[in-house]
C-alpha cells in the first residue's frame, strides 16, 4: 500500500497544504523549503506505531508539539496530519487517517500532546471505523496521550493503516557513521537512519537473502565501480561484520578492501542499493545524490522504477539533482513542487500546478521545470557579494 495523498496544517514549515503522490515521487525545492520536514511527516507516524514508541515519545523527539507547530500558526495552533492510502496499482484510496494533536499543560507542567481528534475512514465500505473526539464519551487527559493506531486493541478494524506506518523505512547513510560504527555505537534497541548498523543489519539478514542482494550490488557496482569487484559480507577474526571486496590495481590479484576504505560515494551507493533491496514497505530517501557521479545520480530513477516493477514499493525522494530529475520517463504527477510564502511553504504535485505543468506541455524536462520554480529568487546575486 501507499500514501496517496498528505493534508497538512501547523506541521513545521507546512501550515496549511495539501498535496497527491505517486507511487514514485520526487520532493524538489530550496534549501529551508522543508523537504526533510515534510519525509517526517511519515517518519513521525512511523514512530507513534513502531514497537517501543507511541504518540508522547514521537512529539518528545522533536522537542514537543511547540517545535513541531508552524511559525505561521495563530488562532488555531492544533496540529494536524491527514492522509489517503492506496492499494498499490490503484488509484482511488482505501484509507483516510486523520491526527489532530493539540498542547496539555504549560508553566510548572511539562506541556505533552492529546489527541484532539482520531480519524479511520474506509472509503471501500464507505464506513468511518474511527471518529474519536477529545470530548467523546469514556476520553480524558490520560487516554488521550495515546492514538487508537498505536494500541492493537483498538486498531483491529483499521489496522492496515498501521501496518503502513510500521514498515516505513528511512535510510540516508552517512559513510563516516558506517566506517566508524564501533565508535559510535547505538543503545540497545534504538533505530537507526544513518548506517551506524548497517553491517549490524546486514549480518541480521539470513544468508540467502544476503547473497541475493549482494548480486545485485555487484552487478551495479561492476559498472558503476568497475575497480571494485566481488563484494562479499565477512566478519573478522573478532566476529566484527565487514563487507569487502576485491580492488583491481596494478599487482595482478588486485588487494581485499573494506569499507572502512571504500570511498563515500561507494559506500552511499552500496547504502542506497541495499535501501532499495530491503523491505517491502514505503521507503524514504533523503537526497540519494550526495557523493555520487553524475552517470550514477541519472541512472537512479530508472533503477528505482526496476526495482518497483518486481517489489511494490512507495518511493519517495527528496532532491535537488538536475541529474535524477533529467530523466525522461519522469512523469508530472511523480513531482512534488515545495515553494515558500510568508504563511509557510505551499506543496504542490507538478500535474495540478499550472507554472511546472505547462512547462512540461512546452518539452520541458522535470528537471528544467522543477529548477527554474524552485532555486531561491536572488541566488544569482550570490557572486556580487562583497568580500
Amino acid at each position: 500500500m501507499y500514501i496517496s495523498r498528505i493534508k497538512l496544517f501547523n506541521w513545521k514549515n507546512f501550515h496549511d497544504c495539501e498535496v497527491a503522490l505517486s507511487e514514485r515521487c520526487f520532493i524538489v525545492g530550496a534549501n529551508a523549503t522543508g523537504k526533510s520536514n515534510f519525509l517526517d511527516v511519515i517518519r513521525f507516524m512511523r514512530d507513534i506505531v513502531k514497537q517501543g514508541g507511541g504518540l508522547q515519545a514521537a512529539v518528545a523527539l522533536r522537542g514537543g508539539l511547540k517545535k513541531i507547530r508552524c511559525l505561521a500558526a495563530r488562532q488555531r495552533t492544533e496540529v494536524c496530519i491527514d492522509v489517503d492510502i492506496c492499494e498499490n496499482g490503484q488509484s482511488s484510496p482505501k484509507w483516510r487517517y486523520s491526527l489532530e494533536l493539540s498542547n496539555k499543560g504549560g508553566g510548572i507542567q511539562k506541556p505533552y500532546p492529546l489527541v484532539n481528534r482520531e480519524i479511520a475512514y474506509n472509503y471501500y465500505t464507505k464506513e468511518t471505523v474511527l471518529d474519536r473526539k477529545y470530548n467523546s464519551k469514556g476520553e480524558d487527559s490520560e487516554t488521550l496521550k495515546f492514538t487508537h493506531l498505536e494500541q492493537p486493541t483498538a486498531n483491529a478494524e483499521f489496522r492496515e493503516i498501521k501496518d503502513v506506518f510500521q514498515t516505513t523505512e528511512y535510510l540516508n547513510v552517512i559513510p563516516q557513521f558506517v566506517r566508524d560504527a564501533d565508535s559510535v555505537m547505538l543503545s540497545s534497541g534504538m533505530e537507526d537512519y544513518f548506517g551506524r548498523n548497517f553491517m549490524e543489519r546486514l549480518s541480521l539478514l539470513n544468508t540467502a537473502t544476503r547473497n541475493k542482494y549482494l548480486k545485485i550490488i555487484n552487478e551495479v557496482l561492476l559498472t558503476a565501480v568497475p575497480q571494485l569487484e566481488n563484494l562479499s559480507f565477512v566478519k573478522d577474526e573478532k566476529g566484527v561484520p565487514h563487507i569487502e571486496a576485491k580492488y583491481n590495481h596494478w599487482r595482478a590479484k588486485g588487494s581485499k578492501q573494506n569499507e572502512k576504505m571504500f570511498s563515500d560515494g561507494t559506500i552511499r551507493l552500496i547504502g542506497f542499493l541495499f535501501a532499495m533491496l530491503d523491505g517491502s514497505g514505503i521507503i524514504l530517501l533523503e537526497e540519494p545524490e550526495t557523493n555520487l557521479h553524475t552517470a550514477i545520480i541519472e541512472a537512479i530513477p530508472e533503477f528505482i522504477a526496476k526495482v518497483q516493477r518486481n517489489k511494490k514499493r512507495q518511493v519517495i525522494i527528496t532532491t535537488h539533482s538536475y541529474e535524477i530529475l533529467s530523466n525522461p520517463g519522469i512523469r508530472a504527477d511523480e513531482l512534488v513542487i515545495l515553494r515558500p510564502t510568508s504563511e509557510g511553504t505551499v506543496a504542490k504535485n507538478a500535474k495540478t500546478d499550472n507554472t511546472v505543468s505547462a512547462m512540461l506541455d512546452a518539452g520541458l524536462s522535470a528537471a528544467d521545470a522543477a529548477m527554474s520554480e524552485t532555486k531561491a529568487q536572488n541566488v544569482n546575486d550570490i557572486g556580487n557579494v562583497v568580500l
